[in-house]
């Protein structure tokens, strides 16, 4: 495989390369689905992308040319990029102030597709399935990065070992060791499935309508016994910075927090990665946003982004 380092100076696509770079292109939205689920972050994902094409067009056209597989090549490339930011980040979330969550993500996708805004380029939006789904981008938060990169590649996108070890720079039995080792902590994590009686969109506006009539009651209702809350602010907005834990102190937090709201503040109800959640907009800017965890008919947990920097795509 080409070497995407050995030619550091960028230069305009070559002329006639039109198909090339079409293909090229093509791959935009996969590598941006493969980098989000690396880092939880879709700017820095959107970086790391940026960065391999970058690294592509710094080859000379013999060099291009010569990469059997221009989609692969860009595949292995970001990965190697996102395996690199996760090994820095583990040290900068040290430093974070408050609890660092996965930056939310939007449903872009209206029901009625003419619906969509002419400026709005397919290549930018993320899939939203079980693997960006907020419990699993939390999970992948407590494992090594080797571990995060060869459970996301083999188990998410099917890539097999012998190409996650050129990535990760161990041998293919390795890898398939850290996959294994990043499923028992996935599984770890995963509550016992149950059946709900209700629609999880139906608990989460029934938790939306206790929490605006203040109705501590009906939230504890509504709250696991052992129900967890955890924000993130990032040091940039006023929230709470310890996880709160039991269903009575969520129920009497969020409680607290109606009695802050301003009237011209409104309580949204839609889908955060995937998933039933609700936005809170005030002057017409998303200001917080609530992703659930719902096992059985009850909230598991409730993770409030209100870190600014990572709202950009709610805005």
């Amino acid at each position: 495989m080409t070497d995407p380092s050995d030619s550091p100076t960028v230069r305009e696509p070559l002329p006639g390369s039109g198909e090339l770079d079409a293909v090229i292109m093509g791959e935009r939205r996969r590598l941006l689905n493969v980098a989000y689920r690396l880092l939880g972050s879709l700017a820095e994902a959107e970086d790391a992308v940026q960065e391999a094409y970058t690294r592509w067009y710094s080859l000379s056209a013999e060099q291009q040319i010569g990469v059997v597989s221009p989609g692969a090549w860009l595949s292995t490339v970001t990965s190697r990029i996102c395996l690199n930011v996760l090994r820095s980040a583990r040290a900068r979330r040290e430093s974070y102030v408050g609890e660092w969550i996965p930056e939310p993500l939007p449903d872009t996708a209206p029901a009625d597709r003419r619906l969509v805004p002419p400026t709005t380029d397919p290549a930018d939006q993320i899939t939203l399935d079980e693997s960006v789904n907020m419990p699993l981008l939390v999970v992948l938060e407590s494992m090594t990065p080797a571990e995060r990169v060869a459970f996301i590649l083999h188990d998410v996108f099917g890539y097999p070992f012998a190409e996650i070890a050129q990535i990760v720079g161990r041998t293919p039995g390795a890898c398939r060791q850290l996959a294994t080792s990043a499923r028992r902590r996935v599984k770890a994590s995963t509550r016992a499935p149950t059946s709900p009686s209700r629609d999880e969109a139906e608990i989460v506006r029934e938790f939306k309508q206790a929490w605006q009539a203040k109705d501590v009651e009906r939230l504890i209702g509504l709250l696991a016994p052992d129900a967890v809350a955890t924000a993130d602010g990032g040091g940039r907005v006023t929230t709470f910075t310890e996880p709160i834990i039991g269903g009575d102190q969520v129920a009497a937090a969020w409680a607290a927090l109606a009695d802050r709201a301003t009237p011209d503040q409104a309580l949204l109800e839609r889908t955060v990665n995937g998933r039933p959640g609700l936005v809170a907009v005030r002057a017409g800017t998303v200001r917080t946003v609530f992703a659930f965890d719902v096992v059985g008919d009850r909230i598991q947990h409730i993770w409030v982004v209100a870190n600014p920097a990572k709202l950009r795509p709610w805005q």
